[in-house]
């Protein structure tokens, strides 16, 4: 299950309007079901050179597969059928596991909060459900 999209060598995602650059992956921009769609449309803009085509899976983007993903996201690594993240729900709040199904889409976060990136890290690293 991936997405390509068309990046700037900026950063940023190019807008369905093929003229702006967001810099988040969002609705807005223009996506494709093959890299080689992608990169047909690339070949029809003026500033070709200037634009990658990118893929996005749920581990490289987590938040455009799963919406009720709330937060900044340090990181992700898949278990079966699920995509665990690192999340900070909000600027300054504790840390938390999310778990994300991809068959269902839900996302559920784990109860315990850790106040730094190294107490996490342990948790993490042994996560399984």
């Amino acid at each position: 299950m991936s997405i390509f999209t068309l990046q700037s060598l900026a950063g940023g995602f190019l807008d369905e309007d093929l003229e702006h650059f967001n810099k988040k992956f969002d609705d807005w921009c223009v996506q494709f079901d093959s890299y080689e769609k992608a990169m047909n449309k690339v070949k029809t803009l003026d500033n070709q050179e200037s634009i990658d085509v990118v893929e996005i899976t749920p581990l490289s983007y987590p938040k455009y597969f799963f919406r009720e993903l709330q937060g900044t996201i340090y990181t992700t690594r898949q278990i079966e059928d699920k995509i665990v993240c690192v999340v900070e729900p909000y600027m300054g709040s504790s840390f938390r596991i999310a778990i994300c199904d991809l068959k269902t889409k839900n996302v559920r976060l784990t109860k315990t909060n850790y106040k730094n990136i190294p107490s996490i890290e342990a948790a993490f690293a042994n996560f399984g459900e």
